[in-house]
């Protein structure tokens, strides 16, 4: 369960922390702007890494159901606020100076917003699950995996377009739009306050379910 959770959530997209590398190419209003989204963006970024890091930390095959629930609970939570705060730093960002910018910002805006509301769900489904019953519990958490790879797989066309191209290429010089390092140690269960970043805007988190793991059938 939360290991299907976990996985579904690594294969998310949350998009910057996907880039890596250096680009030769230049252009001031296309890095300036590259500059000013990443710098905001970072810590939401970072949160939405030690969110997931939670999450894993929680595939142990002895977690507890309970543990398991408060600590995904926590990170989607996390994931969520760091979702709204990325479409809040894209949207203060202006349109990037790229064909097409306004356009592309503004659905960009929209999707993470709409990624926010996604998480903001799931986090409501896991407080709703009975950890008291073992096998239901992971039962519940496989539902959720499901729709959280369902998340992931969809809705990010206008993030990737917005890494693309030049402004993608002025994101990889950022050093706050490249891949993140989750906190060390993860966050707990009742400590996850801010959301991590491992993901890139267009990732996704997913609930550790081992911990809950019913036998199988």
């Amino acid at each position: 369960m939360n290991k299907k959770l976990a996985a579904a959530l690594s294969g998310g997209a949350v998009l910057m922390l996907t880039l890596s590398g250096c680009s030769d190419d230049s252009n001031k209003k296309v890095d300036d702007w590259a500059k000013t989204f990443c710098n905001t963006a970072q810590p939401q970024f970072k949160k939405i890494t030690d969110a997931n890091a939670a999450i894993q930390a929680q595939t142990r095959d002895d977690s507890k159901p309970a543990d398991v629930q408060k600590t995904d609970s926590a990170a989607f939570q996390q994931i969520s606020d760091a979702y709204k705060a990325l479409g809040a730093a894209v949207d203060k960002a202006g349109a990037p100076p790229v064909k097409d910018g306004a356009t592309t910002q503004q659905e960009a805006v929209k999707e993470l917003n709409a990624s926010s509301v996604s998480y903001a769900n799931l986090k409501k489904k896991v407080d709703a699950l009975n950890a008291g019953d073992q096998a239901a519990f992971a039962k519940g958490l496989e539902d959720i995996a499901t729709e959280l790879g369902k998340i992931s797989s969809t809705g990010d066309a206008s993030l990737k377009k917005l890494e693309s191209g030049d402004i993608g290429k002025a994101m990889q010089k950022q050093p706050g739009c490249q891949k993140q390092t989750p906190s060390s140690p993860a966050p707990s269960a009742s400590g996850a306050g801010a959301p991590a970043a491992s993901s890139s805007p267009s990732g996704s988190a997913a609930p550790s379910a081992s911990a809950s793991e019913s036998p199988k059938s």
